[in-house]
C-alpha cells in the first residue's frame, strides 16, 4: 500500500484491488476528495474546485431542476453523491438526477448509493475544466458500466455541453436530451455563456422566462 500511497494525489487512474480502494479512501487526508474506481483502477481528485468550476455546477443543476419544476416532472438532485455497486465499481459524479418514475425511489437517510440494490442515476453530469479528456474518456465508460441513461460533460473553458446517451452498455454523442426532450441544449449554453459576463444576477429572471416559453 506504501507504494500506492505515493501515487494518490495525482488525479491519474491508478491500479489498485478494491480492498486498496477503500483503504485509501477511508484515510481522513481523503476526507474531501472525489473518488472513483473502474476495472482495477481507482482515481482521486484533490484538484481544488475554483470559483468558475462551482458556478457551472450550480448553474447546470439549477436550469435542469427549475426546467423539472416548470413543466411538473418529478426529480431528484444530488451533489457529489457516491454510487457503489459491490467490490466493482464506484463514481462520485458532480451532479446527478433521479427523474420521473424514480425520482423519490432513494431513501433519504441513505449515505453510499448501492446500486445492487437501487436503480443508477437517470442522469449524471460532470463539470469539466482540468479533466475534460478523462470525463468523456474513462469516466464515461464507467458511467456506460453503472448503466445511467444519459451523461452530460459540462465543458468549463470552452462553455460547451457534450452529451451522450447510454444504452446496452454503450454510448453515443446526442445533440438533444432524450430524458428532458424539451430543454435544448443550446439553451443550456445560452446559460454558461450568460453566466460569464456581467450582470449575472439577472441570468435567473432570463431563465425563467426561456423555461417558461419552452412550457407553453
Amino acid at each position: 500500500m506504501s507504494k500506492l500511497q505515493t501515487k494518490l494525489l495525482t488525479d491519474e487512474w491508478v491500479i489498485a484491488t478494491w480492498d486498496e480502494y477503500i483503504q485509501a479512501i477511508e484515510t481522513q487526508q481523503l476526507e474531501n476528495a472525489k473518488t472513483y474506481y473502474y476495472k482495477g483502477q481507482l482515481r482521486i481528485e484533490m484538484t481544488p474546485q475554483g470559483y468558475d468550476h462551482s458556478y457551472d455546477n450550480s448553474l447546470i443543476g439549477y436550469c435542469v431542476q427549475l426546467f423539472c419544476g416548470i413543466t411538473g416532472m418529478a426529480i431528484s438532485a444530488v451533489t457529489n453523491c457516491t454510487f457503489r455497486r459491490g467490490n466493482e465499481a464506484e463514481a462520485q459524479p458532480d451532479l446527478a438526477f433521479y427523474i420521473g418514475e424514480n425520482a423519490e425511489i432513494i431513501p433519504h437517510n441513505t449515505t453510499i448509493v448501492d446500486l445492487n440494490v437501487y436503480p443508477p442515476p437517470d442522469l449524471v453530469i460532470e463539470i469539466a475544466k482540468t479533466s475534460f479528456s478523462d470525463d468523456i474518456g474513462s469516466k464515461r465508460m464507467l458511467y456506460e458500466e453503472l448503466g445511467v441513461k444519459e451523461y452530460w460533460v459540462v465543458n468549463v473553458v470552452q462553455a460547451l455541453l457534450i452529451a451522450f446517451a447510454i444504452v446496452d452498455g454503450g454510448s453515443r454523442q446526442i445533440t438533444q436530451s432524450q430524458l428532458l426532450p424539451n430543454l435544448p441544449f443550446s439553451l443550456l449554453e445560452e446559460a454558461l455563456r450568460r453566466g460569464r459576463e456581467s450582470g449575472r444576477s439577472q441570468l435567473y429572471s432570463w431563465l425563467i422566462n426561456e423555461i417558461q416559453s419552452l412550457s407553453n
